[in-house]
């Protein structure tokens, strides 16, 4: 069993490192999720793990992320080595992001051939809560219970009416990720940055002291964007439902980053247009950038993609806004989820929390994956803290960042049925058109994407 799971796992590993070269299949970029996975084309092959045991329970289980079926692969292995009366095989099947959440849509709208267990990326979930009866399990009963040690404002993110409906990989908490090198170059003391304004301050003496740029700015995704005004308050949506992508705060915040390309120069845009292009992982290992402001679920970006800077770059909270306000975000994300087409839904959820939440998962989805748990209650665990290859590259202060942050993770307006749209009025529309061509304001652009969302009532 050892062995094939060692097996399973290397080809695994291997089919995450042909997707990141792009070399073959097809690869699909998430729109709001941590992971970019490829596929060939033509239907998945299913990895089965078999338990050995003739009693075992089979569950099947859709992704479409390969480090996911990695992960889970390995939590039903120990699940089967604690628990070989509950024994399961678990049978995984990988699909690329967009064919696997139409396939689910079909499968849950005619009642067949939806898989016990399934992964929905955050900004397809909306698409699964609508209308009065969701084909999905609440998962109250496992979640409840450990409510004071999570940071419960990723589940809220998968919740409707009061029940909780997805298990997330990680918190996703935001982080600015700083080159030392550059600033020390440029006499910049990192500690003097507490505001976006020292920010400001600090990028202009990089850019006049060593001629490298302070950030970059996406202008074909969001993630530079949303961050931001997530942090000071703001979303695209109210909780009752009220399109607020225009309004003052989320106008503000696009004209900070437009005035840092085009009037103090101290951004950069990224090359490729996104944080997730090789042109841009080749342009910041260079050291052209001094600084990234990203969810932590982007270190391993770092250690897989920008081998030169492993020890120059250290991992802060975000700058605030303004003295005493929130100095993070928590973006990005996939809900794992049990379907109403489960035959044995107890199980599953069970099987569910033991892999994420329970402290044994929860520590794993740092030592496997390098994502920052959802207990807050582990960051000071040895386990999670002992040496390795993110402590390597980054230096030990990761889980002090963790804990600082904690507290401004809450929720994403995600559930509103206009979600995936705006993020992909926003990504195609809003940054291309005011970042990269210059051709709309942000007040314009940000105005015609509001219009556009509510149309759609």
């Amino acid at each position: 069993m050892k062995k094939l799971l060692a097996l399973i796992i290397m080809v695994t590993m291997l089919l995450s490192l042909a997707a990141c070269g792009g070399s073959e299949g097809e690869t699909t970029k998430a729109p709001g999720d941590d992971t970019t996975t490829t596929t060939t084309a033509g239907e998945a092959e299913p990895t089965t793990v078999d338990s050995g045991s003739e009693t075992a329970t089979d569950l099947n289980f859709w992704t479409f992320q390969e480090l996911h079926n990695q992960f889970m692969i390995d939590a039903v292995q120990s699940w089967n080595e604690q628990y070989p009366d509950r024994a399961i095989n678990l049978n995984v099947e990988v699909y690329s992001f967009d064919e696997m959440h139409s396939k689910l849509q079909i499968a849950l709208q005619t009642g067949s051939g939806a898989p016990d267990l399934v992964d929905i990326e955050i900004g397809k979930y909306a698409n699964f809560l609508m209308g009065n009866t969701v084909p999905l399990v609440p998962l109250n009963d496992v979640i409840e219970p450990e409510e004071e040690n999570l940071i419960m404002g990723r589940f809220e993110n998968y919740s409707k009416d009061g029940q909780y409906y997805g298990i997330d990989y990680h918190v996703g908490a935001t982080a600015t990720y700083y080159n030392t090198e550059i600033l020390e170059a440029a006499g910049v003391n990192l500690d003097d940055i507490k505001t976006w304004d020292d920010y400001v301050e600090a990028g202009k003496k990089v850019k006049s002291e060593t001629g490298k740029y302070m950030m970059a700015v996406e202008t074909t995704e969001h993630w530079s964007y949303y961050p931001l005004l997530v942090q000071k308050g703001s979303d695209f949506f109210t909780e009752s439902g009220d399109v607020i992508i225009d309004n003052e705060t989320n106008v503000e915040v696009l004209q900070w980053l437009h005035d840092r390309l085009y009037e103090d120069e101290i951004a950069v845009k990224a090359p490729g247009g996104f944080f997730h292009a090789e042109e841009f992982w080749a342009y910041f290992n260079e050291g052209n950038i001094a600084s990234i402001t990203m969810p932590l679920w982007y270190l391993n970006r770092f250690t897989n993609y920008m081998p030169d800077l492993d020890g120059k770059i250290t991992v802060r909270p975000m700058p605030v806004w303004e003295e005493g306000g929130a100095n993070s975000a928590g973006l990005g994300g996939t809900g794992t989820s049990v379907t109403n087409q489960c035959e044995d839904p107890q199980l599953a959820k069970d099987f569910l929390f033991f892999s994420k939440i329970s402290k044994e998962g929860a520590i794993k989805t740092w030592t496997v994956l390098g994502f920052d748990p959802l207990r807050k209650d582990l960051y000071d665990d040895p386990q999670m803290t002992a040496a390795n290859e993110f402590t390597d590259y980054f230096g030990d202060n990761l889980f002090d960042v963790m804990l600082e942050t904690a507290d401004s993770i809450g929720k994403l307006v995600v559930t509103d049925d206009r979600y995936p749209n705006a993020i992909s009025t926003v990504q195609k529309n809003v940054m291309f058109r005011v970042l990269e061509e210059n051709s709309q304001t942000p007040a314009e652009a940000l105005t015609e994407a509001a219009e556009e969302m509510r149309a759609m009532n």
